[in-house]
């Protein structure tokens, strides 16, 4: 499909040069993961040309807004990755897509459709992971970075809360991630 290769060369390359070395979480590696995760949904799913297309151009823009600092970075990514998009001639539809699944992993998330149920689901898969712990702590690295946070009881506390909000969208999540990432949940409560 039109411009997915340049789009995906050209942002994964802005991100990888241009992204703060403060965000440990929100960093290429996160980006790399959910575009791989989103691929793992096309195999399962047997998902049609179009979708796969608009999918895994979501999963490379979905953070990108992180550019230009954290706040409302859905909605600046958004615009970012239209930009780009129009440049590289992908039709009006596409864009309002793809922008719509940036703007579905907006904490909390609430998706419309199938595309965007994926996305939040595979912006959030290490939740119900065995790398859970790992990858949270890159998050708690990012956070104190931003002064969000400072003590590891306010981590706890923020996890606690986002994982009892938490849910996932999609069946496949629901049964093979929500399972493990309730016992993150119990451990993080019992200790």
């Amino acid at each position: 499909m039109q411009g997915y290769r340049t789009l995906r060369k050209r942002v994964l390359s802005n991100l990888e040069a241009n992204l703060p070395k403060s965000l440990t979480y929100h960093a290429l590696d996160h980006t790399l993961d959910v575009l791989n995760v989103c691929n793992q949904y096309i195999r399962r799913e047997k998902l049609s040309e179009e979708d796969r297309y608009l999918l895994r151009m979501g999963a490379i823009v979905h953070d990108m807004g992180f550019l230009k600092g954290s706040s409302n970075h859905e909605e600046v990514g958004a615009g970012m990755a239209e930009i780009i998009m129009k440049d590289l001639g992908v039709k009006p539809k596409a864009i309002e897509q793809v922008k719509g699944l940036v703007m579905a992993t907006k904490i909390p998330q609430s998706p419309k459709n199938h595309l965007q149920r994926i996305i939040c689901d595979a912006d959030l898969d290490y939740l119900g992971r065995q790398d859970y712990p790992e990858i949270s702590e890159k998050l708690f690295e990012e956070l104190k970075n931003m002064n969000v946070i400072s003590t590891p009881q306010q981590w706890k506390d923020l996890q606690i809360n986002f994982l009892k909000a938490h849910q996932y969208h999609t069946p496949f999540a629901i049964k093979n991630r929500e399972p493990q990432k309730q016992i993150w949940l119990k451990k993080l409560l019992a200790s």
